[in-house]
């Protein structure tokens, strides 16, 4: 006998990256910036330390000002969340119920089946083109009268593929208006691409739309917890009402803030990244490597030997992110744990 809903039984467990307590292990397993945090981030933190008896900015409004000033929007726009997957889900939450659906580009992000599951939905899988991009033809036909939302990442975790914003204007113009679509931007700082996406630029045309950030990424902030939403400020204000009271830390608050004000020493590390995503995509491609054009800040081995490639990363002693049978995604970090993926990828050259 079980005491709750019999279909969480059949959850897809989430897998973290692994890590390791060996300090000769560089970890590129979970899509982290490879920098301590900015020395103003810690001193905001700890100059917070001291308050920690007292609750937190509910609505983080401080925040949400500084966010909208940044995107030219209102700040009754933004909601805050502990990180922009607390947000999905509880939009999700809101917007689903009994006989409902969630259409999603697979493989994605893997907690969007976990997060529409509890949500009480039935996720619907679209494949992704060969070249590991999202198909928006294909997920447009794959809405039901039942569709209540629809996800799209991009750049797509964990192929790294990303849309372009014509294609995604293209794409909003053919979307039902009863149908939320959440736009999963979590690594659209690191999008060099022609045409990116300005999912923020759509708003005012496309009021279901929802746009999410993240400040685990780029800024750097992965150990805490935060991120946020950008949407019309009626639905925003819905999110805002269904969100957890208090649900963001003090300390969380503070240092996204802090982060906000160091934007170019952030897009620095950004840039540091992106030149050697560069470097690595050149160097495995001389191997013959055929690997999806990455904007994001990992690279995505597409192989069914997935366990076979584990064995091989633990010899050149890196963490990478396996997914059984389907691939393997590794993330970009300092040019020595780099340098040791691309002696991994000659090792494993395709014949």
């Amino acid at each position: 006998m079980s005491l709750f809903r019999p279909e969480l039984h059949t959850l897809p467990a989430y897998v973290p990256g692994a890590s390791s307590r060996d300090d000769d292990i560089i970890k590129l397993s979970s899509n982290e910036l490879p920098f301590p945090a900015l020395p103003a981030v810690t001193a905001a933190i700890a100059e917070g330390v001291g308050s920690l008896n007292r609750y937190p900015d509910m609505t983080a409004s401080a925040l949400a000002e500084q966010v909208a000033e940044l995107h030219g929007v209102a700040p009754t726009q933004v909601v805050v969340g502990n990180g922009s997957v607390a947000l999905i889900e509880k939009i999700l939450d809101a917007c689903c119920g009994p006989d409902s659906t969630v259409v999603m580009p697979w493989r994605s992000f893997e907690a969007y089946p976990i997060a529409i599951t509890v949500a009480g939905a039935t996720p619907i899988p679209v494949p992704l083109t060969p070249a590991g991009g999202l198909d928006l033809e294909a997920i447009i036909a794959a809405i039901e009268p039942s569709t209540r939302a629809v996800l799209v990442c991009t750049p797509n975790n964990p192929t790294g593929t990303a849309l372009t914003h014509a294609e995604v204007e293209a794409f909003m113009e053919r979307m039902p208006r009863d149908v939320l679509v959440l736009l999963d931007e979590a690594y659209v700082h690191f999008l060099t691409m022609a045409d990116p996406v300005r999912g923020l630029d759509l708003l005012a045309r496309y009021p279901q739309l929802v746009t999410l950030r993240t400040f685990s990424k780029a800024y750097g902030l992965a150990g805490l917890r935060i991120g946020y939403a950008v949407a019309e400020e009626q639905l925003a204000a819905t999110l805002r009402s269904v969100m957890t009271p208090f649900g963001v830390n003090d300390l969380a608050q503070r240092a996204a803030a802090a982060a906000l004000t160091e934007r170019d020493k952030v897009m620095d590390r950004v840039g540091e990244v992106v030149r050697e995503r560069e470097r690595v995509l050149a160097a495995l491609a001389e191997t013959g490597w055929q690997v999806p054009e990455t904007q994001a800040n990992f690279v995505w081995f597409e192989t069914e030997d997935t366990e076979g490639f584990l064995e091989a990363a633990a010899r050149h002693k890196i963490r990478v992110r396996a997914f059984a049978g389907e691939g393997v995604r590794v993330s970009i970090a300092e040019p020595e744990g780099n340098d040791r993926l691309l002696a991994l990828a000659a090792e494993l050259r395709p014949r």
